[in-house]
């Protein structure tokens, strides 16, 4: 006798999804907005169904709230110090850099970089 268990989802490999949703994060340079609500979004409705989905939704949402912090912990260093636009230009490159980076290793089925990126969730 076989038994079947129906509640178990099957998880199909979507590379080119997870590449996809690193890039989206780029929507910041191009439209000013949007770089975190549509890869959450994609993220929450489709971790369950594609394989990694949940482990880089979640190296991006670490992501995109670690570089706010340190936007937020760079603007008063303008004023205290001075080095607080280093900080902007440097969060600026990585901010650029990063997804692309993550994007061609999401495409080759590898884990994302975590460079610079607090774990929150």
């Amino acid at each position: 006798m076989e038994v079947i268990n129906k509640n178990q989802t099957v998880l199909r490999k979507d590379n080119n999804l997870l590449a996809i949703t690193h890039l989206t994060q780029l929507l910041y340079y191009v439209t000013g907005f949007g770089g975190f609500i549509v890869p959450l979004t994609i993220w929450l409705t489709s971790r369950k169904s594609v394989e990694h989905m949940d482990e880089h939704g979640r190296a991006i949402v670490n992501f995109q709230l670690s570089l706010l912090l340190y936007v937020i912990i760079s603007i008063p260093s303008i004023l205290l110090f001075g080095l607080g636009i280093l900080g902007l230009i440097g969060v600026g490159i990585v901010g650029f850099v990063l997804p692309i980076v993550n994007a061609i290793k999401a495409s080759n089925g590898e884990s994302p970089s975590k460079f610079l990126t607090i774990p929150f969730i």
